[in-house]
């Protein structure tokens, strides 16, 4: 089968296109940089620089790929830009991708005769802060956003709406939890493990926001069943155990031999983080994998971050 991945250099993209491989299938791979064309190569697809927000670029890249399926992994993140004070600036480029991006490949994957279309979201603070604390897919997303984050909460919406809202062509969103794990910022040379052994990671005392994490390796094992198989739709792709950051925060440092984080109360956490931050570590929800697993036939290899972090994280 042929496979189109946008964001093949990616953390994940680096992690799904040798499964995709290993399956058999005939994957094309972009990236941005012309630097990176050899990495794409290297796990075994055929590289493409694009910029999936050139509309023109994309419909001739997808056309002469002539793929069956396109997997929409593009981001602009950097775990070194990363401003949650001003959340929206930080992921504007993000937010651009998954709206224009996101239609510009899609209506070149229906151009191009592809059938499925499996595009990425996420599953951490975009639920609703209220009702229960695991969120299924069902559950709605957030209504009022912490002041500083709506542009980026529309951009997920309208990401969804259209993939999974599109005709002739079988529309898939995979909702992941916080990656962690190799090529990740929480892997052992990125951002935010080097923030946590540098005790620059500070944890609320009385943080109740859950989080959903989930290892890259999973992740990516997840989009590749979604390749092949499963009911158009949403789906959450987190591992089974969401958890505050006060919990989980500590054992990662405990893990890479850091120092504990600091404990900090709430009104500090403002001033250091910004009132949105500070509301996703003390409001947010988390997500329930059943559909993924039930739909999808998938069994996340780490089911908890405990093993995660213990076994996975380099």
């Amino acid at each position: 089968m042929k496979v189109f991945v946008v964001g093949a250099s990616g953390a994940l993209g680096r992690r799904l296109v040798p499964q995709l491989v290993a399956a058999g299938d005939d994957v094309t791979g972009t990236t941005t940089s012309p630097s990176k064309r050899g990495l794409v190569e290297s796990l075994g697809a055929e590289p493409v620089v694009l910029d999936a927000l050139d509309a023109a670029a994309v419909e001739a890249a997808v056309r002469d790929a002539a793929p069956e399926v396109v997997v929409h992994q593009a981001t602009a993140l950097s775990g070194g830009d990363m401003d949650f004070r001003h959340f929206d600036k930080t992921f504007a480029q993000t937010n651009r991708l998954r709206t224009q991006g996101t239609r510009n490949l899609l209506e070149a994957a229906r151009d191009a005769g592809a059938r499925r279309f499996v595009a990425q979201s996420f599953a951490g603070w975009p639920y609703a802060r209220e009702g229960t604390l695991v969120k299924s897919e069902d559950d709605p997303l957030e209504l009022n956003p912490p002041k500083g984050m709506e542009r980026s909460l529309a951009a997920i919406r309208e990401l969804e709406r259209i993939v999974t809202t599109a005709e002739g062509i079988e529309g898939i969103v995979l909702r992941y939890g916080g990656f962690y794990g190799p090529g990740t910022s929480m892997a052992p040379d990125g951002e935010q493990l080097e923030a946590i052994m540098s005790r620059k990671f500070p944890v609320l005392r009385s943080g109740d926001g859950l989080m959903s994490l989930v290892h890259i390796d999973d992740a990516a094992g997840a989009t590749a069943l979604a390749v092949e198989s499963g009911a158009p739709g949403i789906f959450n792709v987190v591992d089974d155990e969401p958890a505050p950051a006060r919990d989980w925060v500590p054992v990662l440092a405990e893990q890479v031999g850091a120092k504990p984080p600091l404990r900090v109360p709430r009104w500090l956490a403002r001033l250091l983080a910004g009132e949105a931050m500070t509301k996703m570590l003390t409001e947010g929800r988390g997500a329930s994998n059943a559909k993924a697993k039930r739909v999808l036939g998938w069994q996340p290899r780490y089911a908890s971050w405990r093993r995660g972090f213990a076994e996975g994280l380099g």
